[in-house]
């Protein structure tokens, strides 16, 4: 980023002189005490005369240069000084920073929620793992939407998927969606019908709405066992 301060010495003198005289005039509004007002406008005075003392011929020589070099930098440090005090004072306008020629801070824009679901599809199904593939439902972009950090992963195991989503389990957040493995505990019984869904969230872990559930089943389940004449059925796990 460019200075806010010139670099030559009359561009120096031309910025210290307007700045100094809006903050004489009316210090208090901007952070600072009159006394604060008074000594830059004796730096910037000293300097004006150091600086024409340096430019006549008829006085310049090494010893005005020095002067002039020294009165310039204890004026920029103090402009510095006053300018970190007003930037750090929230009262002050951009109006007012552009009027002493100070940089306008831009104030980012807050990311909103996402307003979209995404999409779930169920990549493969092995054992009691399940890989998904999350991704936008609209547009071209097939991965994570704009201002969209990740997704939140929900897991349900019944008959039914929950209406609320305070209902399902939170199998984790994953900022690189394209493809989620989920692993069931062990006690999930072979054949249940499993169900997913997902939603986004942004930078500050807001989340949007979730994808409409898709389903699944583990494999496995209990089949009936022929029977032995003269035993009772027996159940084996498929």
């Amino acid at each position: 980023m460019a200075d806010y301060i010139p670099s030559s010495d009359a561009g120096v003198l031309s910025f210290a002189s307007n700045y100094s005289t809006i903050i004489t005039a009316a210090p208090l509004p901007l952070g600072l005490t009159v006394l604060q007002g008074t000594t830059l406008a004796a730096k910037v005075s000293a300097y004006s005369a150091a600086l024409t003392a340096s430019s006549d011929p008829s006085t310049r020589g090494p010893a005005a240069v020095l002067s002039k070099s020294e009165k310039k930098r204890d004026l920029v440090a103090y402009v510095r000084l006053l300018a970190r005090i007003i930037q750090a004072n929230p009262a002050v306008t951009n109006d007012q920073r552009f009027g002493l020629g100070l940089p306008i801070r831009r104030v980012p824009t807050p990311i909103p929620p996402p307003a979209q679901a995404p999409d779930v599809d169920v990549r493969s199904v092995s054992g009691r793992t399940i890989k998904l593939r999350i991704h936008s439902a609209t547009g071209t972009r097939r991965g994570k939407p704009a201002g969209v950090a990740g997704a939140n992963v929900y897991s349900h195991v019944g008959a039914t998927p929950p209406p609320s989503l305070a209902d399902w389990t939170l199998e984790g957040h994953v900022t690189r969606p394209g493809n989620v493995e989920i692993a069931l505990p062990a006690d999930v019984p072979g054949g249940s019908t499993v169900w997913l869904c997902a939603s986004w969230f942004n930078p500050r872990g807001q989340g949007g709405p979730a994808s409409a559930p898709v389903s699944t089943n583990i494999p496995g389940g209990v089949t009936a066992m022929p029977p032995v004449p003269g035993e009772e059925p027996l159940a084996e796990a498929a």
